[in-house]
């Protein structure tokens, strides 16, 4: 079964959720993401225990402080799926795909481009 998801979600594989930082949320955000959203394992099912808490509890730091600085928090989310929800994978790439058409383009991304 071939998936079909937006051409505009990059997909960045990463051993496990809790391998993504804060500052690898924010950094892209600062380059001119529109949204970025994390989807680790159902929770109390990572091979590496925590990882998956440990990136939710990121991605919702990350949302106050895009609060702080006046961007909407939903341009950062968090998602839990087994390894075999294909499908489900691709219905949350289009949930955040219409999310971010309704929140608009990133603010900060002409400021990227021109740095």
């Amino acid at each position: 079964m071939r998936l079909q998801y937006p051409v505009n979600v990059k997909i960045i594989l990463v051993p496990c959720s809790g391998k993504v930082d804060v500052l690898h949320l924010l950094r892209a955000i600062q380059k001119g993401a529109d949204g970025v959203y994390v989807v680790g394992c159902l929770e109390g099912t990572c091979h590496y225990n925590e990882g998956n808490f440990r990136a939710r509890e990121r991605v919702e730091y990350v949302k106050t402080l895009l609060e702080e600085i006046g961007l909407e928090s939903d341009r950062v989310r968090m998602y839990n799926l087994a390894s075999g929800e294909g499908p489900t994978f691709a219905a949350y790439a289009n949930e955040m795909t219409d999310l971010i058409r309704s929140l608009g383009p990133n603010p900060l991304r002409n400021k990227a481009e021109n740095s």
